[in-house]
């Protein structure tokens, strides 16, 4: 080896020992710096003539586990998805409030209980009647306020969707960036290791927001997915649109069909045409956004129609009355049937008519149920909440010889014969000496709407001063967003004698008990059916109980979510924390580490600076001796 072949390869250790250490610097200078990666030089060893070896400098290396960084970003997905579910139904939480605390729904639930225990012992007592209608108020106002509660909590969901847009949209604008910067620089030096950082950071934010995957190719350019498929970001990135609505109420419902839908949804738009609605397509899966999209249509709508349905049971177990039809006179023989007066019928009251099929030996239950918007019908079995009932939905709007043209044209072919024989009855016979039907049973159900008809049912809630039967219109059903509306009908406030006295012809005794039986018997032991749609039960098994029993039912339903979804981000957060260290292990930056790796690359620096230094010693004894 000649001396200039051995000054070169000193030069080379030198250059190559410079570029290490200022890595080294850089290393412990962004120590503490979030998502910056452990840099190190790419070298190998170069043949120099027949001897001798220089170093080849080919770049900067970046000291990352791509398998480690995967789980990372499906793990960062997973916690913030849980962490804004036990955040919110924590919230909800508070919300129902807790059994042992006062002014919850189950606490107003049993002091209105309490007040009309008191008015049944005491029922000529004025106080006992103001305090029964204060309770009663109580018991309304509650519910309105767990309402308000619920949809804040669904605004706040909207809002987050609509901010966690706004970031990723950002992310992906910033990927796309720094992606056509890999595609122009075409290097691996440091510099490009840092837009390598930056850009790992921007697609660990967008992970955060919702599931996704990558795929990197040769220039180190990154395309991201969602796990679903649908591609978010390449050298272009995508831009998705979200259409916040602002203000929720319990009738702000999402749709699968745009024309229904009113609440905000997420469209993704392509940079060279074309959209696709992430939401209906259930693209995103994890992350913040399905998060809020989960509380915003499920969860927390779920938690609105419980308490929408334990204020119609309510409401309808003291207005509603049943009454028997009677046995259609001797004259029709021999046909056999029932009278049944629909004065008073409400638009969604119920006719039920029960009756056998003698050639397949089949008994129907037929649920006949009176609508005034004929833009609903048909209506689904699913409308009633008796399981084995079968639903026909009639227009009352024509009258009731329009009445009895519908349910003769639907009902034809089972051998029931319908007719208005005076006023507003409703006749129901069988085919007579033909025997291929048989009605076994009929009723009619309506909502009281006086408060003296002499009955001891009485419209004590209202909806939002309206009576409440259940109507179902083009807007939906009745029930939906009940609880937010209901409150005592004025005129007991004006008036709570009313709470005893059912009947002014003749009056009501000062003692009777009657309504105050009623009342208690229905709110606290009377059993009714729930919906499958507040969460509790199935269409085919309806939740069954006491109103008591359905209130803890949900707030226990709703406590053990919460404490579940908290168990479940604890845990989350306990896998990413340690995924983060095996990160920070493989990938940060040890300080006692860079330190020793200083030493050792200043000897390595002395070294080769003392081999130049010895080859400049021999090159001047060369020339002395020249």
């Amino acid at each position: 080896m000649g001396l200039s072949q051995a000054l070169s390869t000193a030069m080379s250790g030198l250059r190559a020992t410079q570029a290490a250490i200022a890595l080294v610097g850089s290393n412990v200078a962004n120590a503490e710096t979030p998502g910056y990666v452990r840099k190190s030089i790419i070298q190998s060893a170069g043949v120099t003539g027949d001897y001798g070896s220089s170093v080849l400098l080919h770049g900067v290396d970046r000291q990352l586990d791509q398998y480690l960084q995967t789980q990372l970003r499906t793990e960062t997905s997973g916690a913030a998805y849980a962490d804004i579910r036990s955040t919110f139904l924590a919230n909800l939480q508070n919300v129902y409030g807790n059994p042992a605390e006062t002014g919850t729904i189950e606490d107003s639930f049993n002091k209105l209980l309490t007040a009309f225990q008191g008015l049944q012992t005491s029922p000529d007592s004025q106080s006992a009647r103001i305090s029964a209608v204060a309770a009663a108020q109580t018991m309304a106002q509650t519910l309105n306020a767990a309402t308000q509660g619920i949809q804040a909590l669904r605004a706040n969901a909207e809002m987050g969707i609509n901010d966690s847009i706004v970031t990723a949209n950002n992310a992906m604008a910033q990927i796309a960036f720094i992606n056509n910067q890999l595609q122009n620089n075409g290097k691996t030096d440091a510099a490009t290791a840092s837009l390598l950082d930056q850009r790992d950071q921007y697609i660990t934010q967008l992970s955060s927001l919702m599931d996704i995957r990558t795929v990197v190719n040769d220039l180190n350019q990154v395309t991201v997915f969602t796990n679903s498929g649908v591609q978010l970001v390449g050298t272009e990135a995508a831009q998705l649109s979200f259409n916040p609505q602002g203000t929720m109420t319990p009738n702000t419902l999402y749709n699968v069909d745009p024309t229904k839908n009113n609440v905000g949804t997420i469209t993704i738009n392509f940079p060279h045409g074309g959209s696709y609605d992430l939401v209906s397509t259930n693209s995103i899966r994890s992350g913040k956004i399905a998060a809020y999209l989960e509380l915003r249509d499920d969860t927390l709508v779920k938690a609105q129609t419980q308490i929408d349905q334990f204020a119609a049971s309510m409401s309808s177990a003291l207005s509603d009355k049943t009454t028997a039809g009677t046995a259609a006179p001797a004259s029709v023989l021999p046909q056999v049937g029932y009278d049944l007066d629909l004065t008073g019928l409400q638009s969604g009251n119920v006719i039920n008519v029960s009756y056998k099929d003698n050639t397949t030996g089949i008994t129907h239950n037929l649920s006949i149920v009176r609508v005034d918007d004929p833009s609903v019908l048909p209506l689904s079995n699913t409308t009633t909440l008796d399981p084995n009932d079968e639903v026909l939905g009639i227009d009352f709007s024509g009258g009731m010889a329009s009445v009895v043209s519908q349910l003769n044209a639907a009902l034809g072919a089972s051998d029931l014969q319908f007719s208005n024989p005076s006023g507003s009855t409703l006749r129901v016979l069988d085919d007579g000496a033909a025997n291929r039907s048989d009605v076994l049973a009929a009723s009619v159900t309506t909502t009281m709407s006086s408060l003296t008809s002499g009955n001891p049912q009485l419209p004590l809630f209202t909806d939002n001063g309206g009576l409440f039967s259940g109507a179902i219109t083009a807007s939906g059903s009745q029930m939906t967003g009940l609880a937010g509306r209901i409150s005592v009908n004025t005129a007991l406030l004006g008036d709570p004698s009313r709470t005893i006295v059912f009947s002014t012809s003749p009056l009501t005794a000062a003692g009777d008990t009657t309504r105050a039986d009623f009342i208690l018997a229905q709110l606290q032991t009377g059993s009714y059916r729930y919906s499958p749609q507040t969460g509790i039960g199935t269409t085919g098994a309806p939740f069954t109980g006491t109103l008591v029993n359905f209130a803890k039912q949900f707030i226990s339903q709703q406590g053990e979510a919460a404490t579940a979804a908290k168990q479940l981000a604890d845990g989350q957060s306990v896998v990413l924390n340690t995924l983060q260290k095996k990160v920070t292990d493989a990938s940060g930056v040890n300080i006692d580490d860079e330190m020793a790796h200083l030493l050792a690359l200043q000897n390595a620096y002395s070294a080769n600076a003392r081999v130049m230094s010895s080859i400049k010693q021999m090159y001047d004894t060369l020339i002395q001796a020249m």
